[in-house]
């Protein structure tokens, strides 16, 4: 992997990750864009203990352009796009819109490929691989930032999920917190681990998950299953086998397993709901370990927690969608529609031939 790093017109970073070690990427970014303004505010929820980003600059973001004007594809003649250079392997940079900016963290677009009609599922298993090293070396250079104490890498793919742009891309958010989610799983890994005098929940959900009937795909290094309260209709999570904490832990073995594993369960996810329907709409979300302290949670280290990927569709069946109404929205209470057995069993039986 090649790294290179530049510029754009109003000063944002942009990183291109490429598979050959000479290619040259001189391209300058030739729009004439003045230096973002954000408003971008964190604000403490005193009754729940959760943070809101207030970004009220977003109002005024790209929102879907037609394919011609998308900007993440590569810049082309006069049609001047966020890359300046007229192809890429993959891409990283400062969104223009972000969420959190400054003191309140930093929000990052990677692009998977050039090839604006393709998804993550079309990809090679070596351009695979190189999204992985990216989100990888995001997530190294963003915990170095004094405003950073948890890293997530993520994709949003279909209309569905409020997705603004057809470009195969996802996100990465460096937030200045530790989230609410993250916190949840530390508080539950604390209390088993004095239950049980030592103990690690993940180990021990991971042990019994592959003793179980909800495994979907399995291999040297990496296991999909879906869990036993999966919230949402089709839910997987993908675990290395060998606990690490985030993805500068994983080792050469993972990683080269890595892209055949995750491009079959993505491939699987687009023929649940049989031949003829749309592309799946799904969250793909790494839950990597946070970079601040963890003196609240008792007893609990960073090497305790287990790096893993949560990969779920808000589609329940063909043509219905799993809206969140009064339980979920009003009171966190998941009403899942598709017994998690049930979907295991399905997400097996689409397996590639």
């Amino acid at each position: 992997m090649k790294k290179t790093s530049t510029r754009l017109a109003d000063g944002r970073e942009l990183v291109y990750y490429d598979l050959r070690d000479d290619t040259v990427r001189d391209a300058v970014d030739r729009r004439p864009l003045e230096r973002t303004v954000t408003t971008s505010e964190v604000r403490r929820d005193p009754l729940l203990g959760d943070s809101v980003a207030v970004a009220s600059h977003r109002q005024g973001r790209t929102y879907h352009p037609p394919a011609d004007q998308c900007p993440l594809c590569p810049s082309d003649g006069e049609r001047l796009s966020e890359i300046p250079d007229s192809a890429y392997d993959v891409v990283v940079f400062e969104n223009r819109f972000p969420s959190l900016a400054g003191d309140s963290g930093r929000c990052e677009v990677v692009c998977f490929t050039s090839d604006h009609d393709a998804s993550f599922a079309d990809l090679s298993e070596e351009q695979a691989r190189l999204v992985l090293d990216a989100w990888t070396d995001r997530t190294s250079e963003l915990s170095h930032l004094p405003s950073v104490e948890q890293v997530f890498c993520f994709e949003n793919r279909g209309a569905e999920i409020g997705v603004t742009l057809g470009h195969p891309h996802g996100q990465i958010y460096a937030y200045p917190f530790t989230t609410p989610r993250t916190a949840l799983m530390l508080r539950s890994l604390a209390a088993h681990k004095d239950a049980t005098g030592g103990g690690n929940l993940f180990d021990a959900v991971l042990e019994e998950e592959l003793a179980g009937e909800r495994v979907v795909l399995e291999g040297e290094h990496w296991a999909a299953f879906v869990p036993y309260a999966a919230h949402w209709p089709y839910e997987v999570h993908l675990y290395p086998k060998r606990r690490v904490p985030d993805l500068l832990g994983l080792d050469e073995a993972a990683r080269t397993e890595f892209p055949k594993v995750y491009l079959e369960l993505l491939r699987r996810f687009d023929r649940i709901f049989g031949a003829g329907e749309p592309p799946t709409p799904y969250i793909a979300a790494w839950h990597q370990a946070p970079f601040g302290q963890l003196e609240e949670f008792e007893g609990v280290t960073r090497d305790d927690f287990a790096l893993h990927l949560e990969l779920f569709t808000i589609r329940r069946t063909s043509g219905k969608l799993k809206f969140l109404a009064g339980s979920e929205s009003g009171m966190n209470v998941f009403i899942n529609d598709v017994p998690p057995e049930r979907a295991a069993e399905r997400l097996r039986e689409v397996a590639s031939s």
